[in-house]
This record gives structure tokens, sequence and C-alpha cells, in this order.
């Protein structure tokens, strides 16, 4: 793909357009589909093994993450057979705690980066940030786009950024943090420009494209997140390469996050049910799937006190 925003222009603003209607129409039928108790429960497993448990706050301290890094290892203290989650995302100041406190767990550390949640900062700030978080151990790299370029159809500006973050990303042994491109669709206004700027994250080379920051309304909704994983599905059949979706604002039960797993099998397939390849960004999910989850195993809700308030 050249990079110049005429040749970016054509290319994008050549992609189909979206049906609004018919995408938030397919989306609300999509969410009323019901699921079995079986599946069910192994919706809600999986769930948690997709949950990047998150705490993005000016008043996070090292305590905090720490209670939260041991919290995604062993969600459910009393139930051995819970599953971990997928990751935690902190800030990159608080990478290195993570990374101590969850050793080798297996559970992933990721870092929001480049001038979080606003992206106004110079590329270099935005690369130095960056390059902080691998060095102190970050797994994935949560990076957001300048939505002001991107608006202003400045696309190979964004375009070069993101591919100069994915640099950043690399490790002295060879390998590279997984890099989440944020969108911010909240601020997008319309699903086109969703679409669009799916496919310029893809192009760049980013790993998942993530709907939100959780800091702009509306995040993560049923109908954008039903764009992303159409623009997906259609770059792996164009270019062999699978990219993965994130969600992420304002995704809190489990009936939510039940309605998103049955969207992602019905829009891109089986192959994105897996934690490599899709996320939810969330930091109160977590508890309603594990009181879900006691819930069908005894029969009865535990009460509030069953999970910490993170």
């Amino acid at each position: 793909m050249t990079r110049d925003d005429a040749s970016l222009r054509r290319f994008l603003h050549g992609l189909p357009g979206v049906d609004r209607v018919g995408a938030e129409a397919r989306a609300a039928m999509l969410s009323t589909r019901s699921v079995k108790t079986t599946a069910k429960a192994q919706a809600i497993d999986l769930a948690i093994r997709m949950v990047d448990l998150t705490t993005l706050e000016g008043q996070d301290t090292r305590g905090k993450v720490q209670a939260l890094a041991s919290k995604a290892q062993r969600p459910d203290p009393g139930d051995p057979t819970c599953p971990a989650t997928a990751a935690v995302c902190v800030y990159p100041d608080l990478v290195a705690t993570a990374k101590q406190t969850l050793g080798a767990s297996g559970v992933k550390v990721a870092a929001v980066a480049t001038a979080f949640p606003s992206g106004r900062a110079s590329r270099e700030i935005k690369l130095a940030d960056t390059r902080d978080a691998v060095a102190a151990g970050a797994d994935e790299i949560d990076m957001v786009i300048d939505r002001g370029a991107f608006l202003s159809g400045h696309y190979a500006q964004v375009l070069e950024e993101i591919v100069a973050v994915k640099e950043a990303c690399a490790r002295p042994d060879g390998g590279a943090a997984h890099l989440k491109v944020i969108l911010e669709t909240g601020e997008l206004a319309t699903y086109d420009n969703v679409r669009r700027a799916s496919w310029l994250a893809m192009l760049a080379g980013g790993d998942f494209i993530k709907t939100s920051t959780g800091k702009v309304q509306p995040a993560a909704t049923l109908p954008v997140t039903l764009v992303m994983l159409e623009a997906v599905r259609d770059f792996r059949a164009a270019t062999g390469t699978q990219v993965g979706v994130k969600p992420a604002g304002g995704i809190r039960t489990t009936k939510d996050a039940i309605k998103f797993l049955v969207t992602v099998n019905e829009v891109a397939g089986r192959d994105w049910l897996d934690p490599d390849w899709f996320r939810f960004g969330a930091s109160t999910l977590l508890n309603d799937l594990l009181l879900q989850r006691q819930k069908m195993a005894t029969g009865r809700y535990s009460g509030p006190d069953y999970v910490t308030v993170d």
C-alpha cells in the first residue's frame, strides 16, 4: 500500500459503505439469540479467559495493580477450576509492578501508550512512551490513533504513526509486543469511518483493532463491533492475515459478553473465539462473570462480598 493520502483515500473510500440500518438491525437480532445452559457455562469461562482486566485511573497505585494482577491469575480463589484472565492492562509506569506480580502465570501485561487516552503528543513522545512500556516488560501495547488526523483525511500520517509504534514494540531478544490499535469509535461519527479506520490500522500492521479507550462515550457498542468483525474477516480473506478485535468500555454483564461472543461467531467465525483473537477490555465485567459462574455451579447467587471491589 502506497503511503500517501491520495492513494489511501482512494482505497479507504472505495471500501463498501456500511448499511447503518442493516448493521444495527443485525446486531439487535444477534443480541436476542438464546444460549443453552451447557453452552452458557462454556461461554462464561471463555469470556473470563478473554478479559483484559483493566485499571486506568490517575489514582492507581502499586498496591492496586498487585491486587488486580493477583485476581487476574486466580479470579475465584475458592474455585481452582476457574480460568485466569488474558491480561492485565495498566499505565506504562505500572508495567513492572504487574509483571513482577504475574511472574510465569501466563497472564499477559498490556500497557496503554502513545499519550493515552487523547493521543495529543508529538510522535517522539509517543514512541518513547511505547519503548518505555516494552522495556518494562509489556507483552502488549494498546495505542491510540490520532483521531484529529484521521478525521481530517490525513490517512498517511495515521498509517505512518502506527507503523512507527509497531516498530517501537520490538524487543532486544528479537520478539515484539503485540500492538492493539485503539480507534476511539465514539469520536469517528459514522460506521463508514469505523470500517476505514479498521482497515487503515490493519494495513499498518496492527495485531488487534480496539474500539475505545473507555474514556469516551459511546464506547464498545455491538453494531460498531460487528462492523469491525466484518473488517477483520474481509481483511483475512483479502490478505491471509488474521487480526484480533477488542471491544472496550461499557461491557459490564455476562449477558452483554455473551451477546458479543454470539456476534463474533456469526460474523467473523469460530477462529476468532479465542483469547488470541478476541478480548474484552473491562474492569467490572469479570465480577459479574464470576457471580454468574457461581450461580450455575451452586444454583444460587452469592452475596456481593463474594467478589472483590476493584
